[in-house]
């Protein structure tokens, strides 16, 4: 008796575990052919993607690799972009701004921007990086400039009467420090970065619309526009909305009749996420350890 037992608990688990893999095969395959319904073997030749970049600009990669793959499918005539963010990392931004570009001139795509309710500062130099940019009349915009900010705590530790000590090799290793407000050497230095990384933003808006660095200039003091204020002001190229610009992109892709519109698919937290995937598509970690206590950032408060 003891002997059968054993053999039928053996034959449980194995069958249980075979379900159990047969599950996630079939999860993985839903998975794969289902996505979120993007037509990502569709054969037709007269499609627009969308993508969307939304909220604070903290890295390029997600964004970038789907912006690859759309210039890699023969379908995709053009590309609009949908920004809904306040901004974010200088170099993020950057980034972003570059790659639109480098797809414009590898594939030869038309890309068109579609304002949501706020792009501006770096969401603004992302924008720029379009063929044509559309706003809504209330969309705010604009917010041309650069801030740096972080947290001192140095009254903090005084009350508790902690100290922190430092040794450095240099004037400026520490700078900014968090327990001691800035010398003048430090405040002039910081001033020359944020000179540095404003007048970049200066140049790209300058070149991308077509406008004088002076004319910038006078609309980049960190103020936002409403979207009429920056037709008016020559930041934005039209008044519409998210299906104007799909039809501009449509019309500038020689596009006859409604376009087939291609939404690449998004991470969903799934089984095999669980049980296979990679962690940070579950947990809320901040993927970049590596970021100072300093920010400097294209980013509308």
């Amino acid at each position: 008796m003891p002997q059968k037992r054993t053999s039928l608990l053996l034959v449980l688990v194995l069958g249980g575990g075979a379900l159990l893999f047969f599950v996630l095969c079939l999860l993985a395959l839903a998975s794969f052919f289902a996505g979120d319904g993007s037509p990502a073997l569709s054969l037709s030749t007269n499609q627009v993607a969308s993508l969307e970049l939304e909220g604070v600009i903290s890295d390029s990669k997600d964004f970038v690799d789907e912006l690859k793959d759309l210039g890699n499918r023969a379908g995709v005539r053009s590309v609009v972009i949908r920004i809904n963010s306040p901004g974010g990392g200088v170099a993020a931004s950057q980034e972003i701004f570059e790659a639109i570009r480098k797809f414009r001139a590898e594939s030869r795509k038309k890309v068109v921007v579609s304002m949501a309710t706020v792009a501006a500062s770096g969401g603004y130099y992302v924008a720029c990086a379009g063929d044509k940019i559309f706003a809504n009349p209330g969309t705010l915009t604009g917010s041309i400039g650069v801030i740096a900010e972080w947290y001192n705590y140095g009254d903090l530790l005084r009350w508790a009467k902690m100290q922190n000590v430092v040794l450095k090799s240099g004037e400026f290793k520490d700078a900014p420090s968090a327990t001691r407000p800035l010398t003048d050497k430090e405040r002039a230095y910081f001033q020359t970065l944020i000179d540095n990384l404003y007048g970049q933003f200066i140049s790209a808006v300058a070149g991308s619309r077509k406008m004088g660095e002076e004319d910038v200039r006078k609309l980049a003091d960190g103020r936002v526009f409403t979207g009429q204020q920056a037709k008016d002001s020559g930041l934005v190229d039209e008044i519409g909305t998210y299906q104007d610009a799909i039809a501009a992109a449509a019309r500038m892709a020689g596009i006859a009749g409604p376009p087939k519109i291609l939404s690449p698919s998004k991470k969903r937290i799934s089984l095999l996420d669980l049980v296979l995937g990679d962690s940070r598509s579950v947990l809320p970690l901040n993927p970049d350890r590596s970021e100072s206590h300093i920010r400097f950032e294209y980013l509308w408060r």
